[in-house]
């Protein structure tokens, strides 16, 4: 089977043929020599009132197809030849007025065909050259007019979807290739015709029956008038990028599962300490129980009061046990309607121990009035307690002076939460600012370098932003901002 031409086929350049098949550019320039034959042997020898040297055009417009420029000027230069040879053998010496001007028109007709020809070529070449270009690129380009006729498919579109151009000319193009669409097919129109271009992420189906996702980039193109006429449509094939997103996503969440374990580690003492107290309390009011019972006349009111204390005690030892399960577990990103002062209320409990023993002073300044955001609770109480954990440790090397803590959160005027962690400790050096949240980066001997990294990670997941500044009077300051229940509804 014959291969079908392409633009590169049809480049022309000065001085040269252009890169036509042989026997194509034959036929054409035998069928313009007969012709020219026969206009020359009718104008010649058959008297017409009329210019039959016209008919040279013709032949100017058949050569344009099969010559470059110096062929096409040859060619008119030939023609008008002919015409003023036949001129002169028909009319001998007898010029009259009419065949004098229906010599010049036939002139002039042919002059302005072949410089027509010319310009007509110059301007197709550079079309072609320009549409070859589209070949170059890695990227699938179509152009499909409004009725989604194929009109255009260069040889990106063949490499990643498998049909060959001459296959998908004339093909409606989302029957060809099964596109799924984010939305209704008319609400992306709407679109494209309202801004003029789109951009979202497809799945097409290759020939093979493979599916694949692309970025997909339309425009508009409209004629002179402003009707939409066609759109040229730019498709990136992201599937390895998707897949390895994914796969970025679940080594994020394996750090961060690491990360947590790695923390509660570090608070085993205090979480000690939490479950220790209420379990210690339920032991004390179960003992006086005993000793109001075992009375003359037993103390009911007491034991009541006793059994209460129990009852309050043991769901405070079971809450703090369902934290450190929820902390400890493992799992994907799960958005909820989330508090951010419950989230801080939950982590408190959980430090208090490291609070105390390195003797730091915690200030709350706590909104009373914070829209819920949208996140994971487990993941935004990892983030708090990692930047709480690394604001003590922080202090832990002041040798004297006093270790200040300062929690707060606000509502932003943008709508959207910010919640800051502000520590009196050293701070840190100016050149460390650009590369705390880096992975494997830290100021500790001890440190992994891990903990920042993973709270950037979650805050990036959830659509907010986390950054860190140096206070003039020392210290510093963690801050985090995301958007809001009512912010992020459409």
């Amino acid at each position: 089977m014959e291969r079908p031409l392409t633009s590169a086929d049809f480049l022309v350049s000065d001085g040269a043929l252009s890169s036509r098949p042989t026997t194509v550019r034959s036929l054409v320039l035998g069928a313009a020599v007969v012709f020219s034959i026969a206009v020359f042997l009718i104008d010649t020898y058959v008297m017409f009132d009329i210019a039959i040297a016209v008919l040279y055009v013709a032949v100017v417009l058949v050569s344009a197809s099969a010559f470059d420029r110096r062929g096409i000027l040859v060619v008119s230069v030939a023609c008008m030849t002919l015409t003023v040879l036949s001129f002169v053998i028909q009319h001998d010496t007898f010029y009259s007025a009419e065949s004098i001007g229906r010599c010049f028109v036939s002139l002039l007709a042919i002059a302005i065909t072949a410089i027509l020809a010319v310009r007509i070529q110059s301007t197709t070449a550079t079309l072609r050259s320009q549409a070859q270009l589209l070949d170059l690129t890695h990227d699938a380009i179509f152009v499909r007019d409004m009725n989604d006729v194929i009109t255009y498919w260069n040889r990106g579109a063949e490499k990643l979807y498998g049909w060959p151009a001459s296959d998908a000319m004339g093909q409606l193009s989302r029957r060809l290739v099964q596109t799924r669409l984010p939305a209704p097919y008319d609400e992306v129109l709407a679109q494209l015709l309202r801004t003029g271009r789109w951009e979202g992420e497809l799945v097409h189906t290759k020939r093979d029956g493979a599916t694949v996702t692309v970025a997909s980039r339309w425009s508009l193109q409209r004629d002179e008038r402003g009707q939409p006429t066609s759109i040229l449509e730019t498709n990136t094939d992201i599937e390895e990028t998707k897949q390895a997103q994914e796969i970025l996503a679940r080594t994020q969440a394996e750090l961060a599962h690491v990360s947590r374990v790695s923390t509660m580690g570090e608070l085993t003492a205090s979480i000690a300490h939490e479950v220790n107290q209420p379990l210690a309390a339920i032991v004390t009011s179960g003992e006086a129980c005993l000793r109001w019972l075992d009375r003359d006349v037993p103390q009911l009111d007491g034991v009541k009061r006793g059994v209460e204390r129990m009852i309050g005690d043991g769901r405070r030892a079971s809450e703090v046990v369902r934290r450190l399960r929820a902390l400890s577990r493992k799992g994907d990103l799960q958005k909820t309607a989330v508090d951010l002062n419950e989230v801080i209320d939950d982590v408190l409990p959980l430090i208090q121990r490291e609070i105390f023993n390195h003797r730091v002073a915690l200030e709350l300044d706590l909104s009373t009035s914070l829209p819920a955001v949208p996140g994971d609770r487990v993941q935004l109480q990892q983030v708090v307690i990692n930047l709480l954990m690394n604001a003590i440790q922080a202090m832990a090397t002041l040798a004297d002076g006093r270790r200040e803590l300062v929690l707060r959160s606000r509502a932003e005027d943008d709508g959207q939460v910010l919640v800051a962690i502000q520590d009196s400790g050293p701070g840190f050096a100016p050149e460390s600012e650009d590369q705390l949240f880096n992975a494997f980066f830290t100021t500790k001997s001890d440190g992994m370098g891990m903990g920042l990294s993973i709270c950037r990670s979650i805050i990036d997941a959830h659509g907010g932003h986390i950054w860190a500044s140096r206070e003039a009077a020392g210290g510093a300051t963690f801050q985090f901002v995301l958007p809001s229940s009512t912010e992020s509804a459409p």
